[in-house]
């Protein structure tokens, strides 16, 4: 699902800064855990500091309609991860 209320979000060279920077999410993440501490209060901080950082770069209007749409892609499965088993 591709979602173009950001600026420059669908851009290709975008995306795949966005792949990178996953990836270092990821593993702060993972040190994070590693460090004690809860994987809920991690994720809670990293949501927080990354919706900060979008109000601050492109305001709050077009954050808050980005946001309106994460319910859905959220139902749709966009941020579950497949079972290994």
């Amino acid at each position: 699902m591709s979602i173009n209320l950001l600026p420059g979000f669908d851009d290709e060279t975008a995306a795949d800064e966005r792949r990178e920077a996953l990836g270092f999410v990821t593993q702060a993440f993972a040190e994070a855990i590693l460090s004690g501490l809860e994987s809920d209060s991690f994720a809670h901080a990293a949501m927080f500091a990354a919706f900060q950082e979008l109000v601050g770069t492109y305001g709050e209007e077009p954050v808050a309609q980005f946001a309106e749409k994460l319910p859905q892609r959220i139902r749709n499965g966009e941020f579950t991860i497949a079972s290994r088993h």
